[in-house]
């Protein structure tokens, strides 16, 4: 049995799906941070449960050649990122393997490897932030939470983000700290300013700022965007009203304190308008590649009807639109659907049809018209499919379905149950959006079997 602080010598053999290294002490499973699979290190127990242990590494005894430097200053404290201790090379290696793992395991395939597009940047490509707020001995501070926990890590510059966004945070901040606007307590639900959420369009450079507060007024607002438009691309300003205790960042109402209360930016050649609430990839550069795969992989004819569950601001929808006699997209959340309509029409494309509602309800509702798409993609949540989403895509029987998936593991537990009813996985590429973060994409191919 192992016990608490005490130090044990072990071999790091694997990944979890959170980028922690794996290690096995006296048959127990050990989970352990800034590890590397290869290395054999000394590491003290911090945590024993039934089945499992969590340790810290005190020594690293033999390391991996794929060992670096780490380039974040607080990448040890903050929870955003979680592969700074090693190159870019092992990072993609264990996402790769993780998909074909998720796969293999979970849906009886039988893959020798998986593709992954790999990133050509890690430093910058983050098109969108959220920052907490929270105050540290008599002084308001921004960052993002310690691993874990709701404890705010500051960090001067974070290096997956733009310049302009962290200069946002600045801003309000430096707003917040001379005129003292109060900050959100979760324990009491008091204070005002809960989060900063920054947008910027990687193609446009329009910036969008939307401050969550615990109220429905913000004090000194000509202050504030007079600091704002200081910064290149500041575009809008707006709030986001959330008095709900919980973790959910944004609320349901929504103030346009300053511009157009969107920006706008380009994605695989289409104009998109983007909302606080707008479903959008954070990755501009390997969203592209992402979604061309998927089109690819479609093989959309002029004759097809293509159904797209889960279509957010309608990016894949309006990109195989070009490729397809008519496209329907279905959203659950309003504001993007109407970002969609309005995406459609800037975009001057007619054979886009948008509705509003849950992905599973709305298809089985559309299927109950007699609508038999020729292909359906579905990009769900990292919960991914639900029952009824599932009832519905096999009721409509298409050629081909094309599942982008933010979560191997719910991924596989999906095709697994597609295979089930009738499908057959034919590709599957892994796709890194998130370069120094543990979240991996994969598109994939089904066929209906003949």
């Amino acid at each position: 049995m192992l016990e608490k602080n005490q130090i044990y010598e072990a071999v790091i053999t694997d990944y979890t799906a959170q980028g922690q290294g794996i290690a096995h002490v006296d048959g127990i499973t050990v989970f352990i941070p800034n590890a590397i699979a290869g290395e054999r290190v000394r590491l003290r127990i911090e945590h024993v449960g039934k089945t499992w242990a969590g340790g810290k590494i005190t020594e690293i005894l033999e390391k991996s050649p794929h060992r670096v430097n780490r380039e974040c200053p607080v990448s040890k404290l903050c929870g955003g990122c979680d592969f700074w201790h090693m190159d870019y090379q092992e990072e993609t290696r264990l996402k790769a393997e993780r998909v074909k793992t998720c796969l293999n395991r979970l849906a009886g395939e039988q893959l020798e490897e998986i593709p992954i597009l790999s990133a050509p940047a890690c430093f910058g490509y983050r098109n969108k932030a959220q920052y907490p707020v929270a105050s540290k001995k008599g002084r308001a501070c921004a960052g993002f939470f310690r691993a874990g926990t709701h404890d705010v890590v500051e960090n001067s510059r974070c290096l997956i983000l733009p310049r302009e966004t962290d200069m946002v945070k600045d801003a309000v901040m430096d707003y917040v700290n001379q005129y003292r606007i109060p900050t959100y307590d979760e324990t009491t639900h008091k204070g005002l300013l809960r989060h900063i959420y920054v947008r910027r369009g990687a193609v446009s450079e329009q910036i969008l700022v939307c401050l969550v507060v615990n109220g429905e007024k913000l004090p000194r607002v000509p202050e504030l965007i007079e600091r704002l438009k200081k910064i290149p691309g500041f575009t809008t300003l707006v709030l986001s009203v959330n008095t709900k205790k919980g973790n959910a960042v944004l609320g349901d109402k929504f103030i346009t304190l300053y511009g157009p209360g969107f920006i706008e930016d380009t994605l695989c050649g289409l104009n998109f308008r983007l909302s606080p609430r707008s479903f959008y990839q954070v990755n501009h550069h390997q969203a592209q590649r992402l979604y061309q795969a998927a089109i690819q992989q479609a093989a959309i004819t002029k004759d097809d009807l293509v159904l797209d569950l889960y279509c957010g601001v309608g990016t894949i929808t309006l990109a195989m639109a070009a490729y397809a006699g008519k496209v329907i997209g279905v959203e659950v959340i309003p504001q993007a659907v109407e970002d969609a309509r309005d995406n459609a029409r800037r975009n001057g494309i007619k054979n886009a049809e948008f509705f509003c509602g849950d992905a599973g309800q709305a298809a089985l509702e559309l299927e109950k018209q007699g609508i038999r798409p020729d292909v359906i993609t579905v990009d769900p949540p990292r919960k991914g499919l639900n029952a009824e989403a599932i009832e519905a895509i096999c009721r409509m029987n298409p050629r081909r379905l094309v599942y982008v998936s933010c979560d191997p593991a719910t991924l596989a537990r999906d095709v697994a149950l597609l295979k089930e009813r009738g499908y057959t996985l034919k590709t599957a590429q892994a796709a890194d959006l998130f370069p120094r973060c543990a979240h991996v994409e994969t598109v994939c191919l089904l066929s209906r079997n003949k």
